[in-house]
């Protein structure tokens, strides 16, 4: 099991009793607030309990994702997914569910810890981050550890009546390990 530990919060692999707890930030109410945040312009379709549980042990997947935790609690995810794989271009995300965790730097602190680990494990020239003009304060985490604004398509996600960016942000190898 992979443990990454900062100075307040730890990274570690999904176990099986942390689920329910997963489950419920994610599905448990309707519209939950972190939704509205992350990519709130495309659906979350409701996946059922066992569904998920069953979806886990079929396939785990522990290099691509973490839980974020204070103090033993969950209170988040960081994962990866390649954009194409075959150029090693490569985008993480993160996500704190609970909004008691939101503006207290617990985000930026799991970002850099997820970043340095993807640097130290993965032959990856980059990581990047894409997400939406709305999403304040993923921009400003991601400008924190040292990410540029590498692009910016404009009023191409659709909100609440009202058009945004989608933004990608990134940091090279080089610029990473010469922070």
């Amino acid at each position: 099991m992979t443990i990454i530990t900062g100075n307040r919060v730890t990274l570690r692999d999904k176990k099986l009793e942390d689920l329910h707890t997963l489950w419920e930030y994610i599905y448990g109410t309707p519209n939950p607030e972190w939704k509205k945040w992350d990519a709130p312009y495309f659906p979350l379709p409701h996946i059922p309990y066992e569904q998920y549980e069953e979806d886990f042990k079929v396939n785990p997947q522990p290099e691509k994702g973490k839980v974020i935790e204070v103090d033993g609690k969950i209170i988040g995810t960081v994962g990866f997914y390649w954009e194409y794989e075959a150029t090693k271009w490569l985008e993480a995300g993160i996500i704190i569910y609970d909004p008691h965790y939101w503006n207290g730097g617990y985000g930026t602190e799991a970002l850099t810890l997820w970043v340095d680990h993807l640097f130290n494990t993965m032959d990856i020239p980059r990581v990047g981050i894409t997400t939406w003009s709305g999403n304040h304060r993923m921009i400003k985490a991601a400008e924190k550890i040292g990410m540029q604004l590498e692009g910016r398509m404009r009023k191409c996600r659709y909100y609440n009546g009202e058009y945004f960016d989608s933004i990608r942000i990134g940091v090279l190898r080089e610029e990473w390990e010469s922070r």
